[in-house]
């Protein structure tokens, strides 16, 4: 891990110099045009529990159709008429949720889809970082092109994400990237400093601030430490910080000096705190739930992986004592909004829960 240097002021301001154009990635509790998500086909992503996993996801639906538009990615034919089957069980009005026959690999929008981002007219454009499916699995050829579908479902332009130090294709996931629509932006070094660069080799800290300057519109880059425990994505922000409003920070914090995410929180409650010296921020902490394991294997069971939709934010529970002082926590930081807990304990065996699954679509900036 390279020395910790909590905050950051790029060289470049947020322009795309090739374009002219200025870019501000919007707050997550910004209005929302559409959540767009891919319906669940993969089983190898939950042997043994697939059969759970339709279900859970019409639940997003179903707490979500109301409020704002849900675009559903289907693979094929056959996956669009199990989700529309699946989703009249449930009671989801057809006029909540459009349906679309595009190819995936993986269900994880949050990061194989593009970032959404205002640009200077307040009009929204797709960021399309590359995606190497975490530098795990052969199988991304699909996911790759969601970005070509996404812009040719909206009608939006796309723009491909380079390295400011190359030129070369910018690998990223939305799910190691949290803003707070004011400038700053929350990464943590495990996913683009550790000593395995399985993303972008070579690429420095510097160099990282002026992508998220260029395409994000950030001002200050903070930099946490590393991920949650059980996390396959190499330190993914949204599960151990998440922006409440542009001066809070909820942090994912394990009491326990025996649990393996104890040492992780309380350094990144370390830089959250270096960091608020210069910009001042209320941290306010989010318990973790006990363990959730699975055939041996920890799973990234975290409360911040919550997602903030018009009128409402959902986040995953896992049948544990803390679930109930998550939401009120939560609740506590996003006044108006209804909280819905969706249960996560079959869900996180696919290594992921909502926020992972969900990626906004905001609506344009109003004047």
């Amino acid at each position: 891990m390279t020395e910790a240097k909590p905050v950051a002021t790029p060289r470049a301001g947020a322009i795309d110099a090739r374009r002219g154009s200025r870019r501000e990635m919007p707050a997550e509790w910004e209005r929302h045009d559409a959540t767009w998500i891919a319906w669940p086909h993969h089983e190898p992503d939950w042997p043994g529990k697939f059969g759970t996993i339709p279900w859970v996801y019409a639940e997003i639906v179903r707490a979500l159709h109301t409020r704002e538009c849900v675009e559903i990615l289907c693979n094929d034919d056959g996956v669009c008429s199990r989700a529309t089957a699946v989703l009249d069980a449930h009671g989801v009005a057809p006029s909540g949720y459009r349906l679309h026959t595009v190819r995936t690999d993986r269900v994880w929008l949050r990061d194989a889809a593009p970032t959404f981002v205002w640009t200077e007219d307040g009009s929204a454009e797709l960021v399309n970082w590359r995606f190497n499916a975490w530098a795990k699995y052969d199988n991304h050829r699909h996911d790759e092109k969601i970005g070509a579908a996404v812009e040719r479902i909206t009608g939006l332009p796309r723009v491909d994400a380079v390295r400011p130090d190359k030129g070369e294709a910018l690998v990223l996931e939305g799910g190691g990237i949290e803003t707070d629509g004011a400038g700053r932006v929350l990464v943590t070094e495990e996913w683009l400093l550790s000593d395995i660069q399985v993303r972008n080799p070579g690429m420095t800290r510097e160099a990282y601030e002026v992508a998220f300057a260029t395409y994000l519109g950030a001002t200050d880059t903070i930099w946490l430490g590393s991920g949650c425990a059980g996390d396959d994505t190499h330190g993914h922000i949204d599960d151990v910080a998440r922006f409440a409003a542009p001066d809070t920070v909820l942090l994912a914090f394990e009491e326990n000096p025996d649990d393996a995410n104890h040492a992780s929180s309380a350094d990144n409650l370390e830089r959250l705190e270096h960091a608020s010296r210069t910009r001042p921020l209320r941290i306010i902490k989010l318990p973790y739930p006990r363990p959730v394991m699975m055939e041996e294997q920890r799973l990234p069971a975290s409360y911040a992986n919550f997602y903030v939709a018009n009128g409402v934010v959902l986040v995953p529970t896992f049948n544990d004592p803390m679930d109930r002082f998550a939401l009120d926590i939560i609740a506590g930081q996003f006044p108006g909004r209804e909280i819905v807990g969706i249960h996560s304990v079959d869900l996180v065996w696919g290594l992921g829960t909502i926020h992972c699954l969900t990626q906004q679509q905001p609506s344009p900036r109003g004047p």
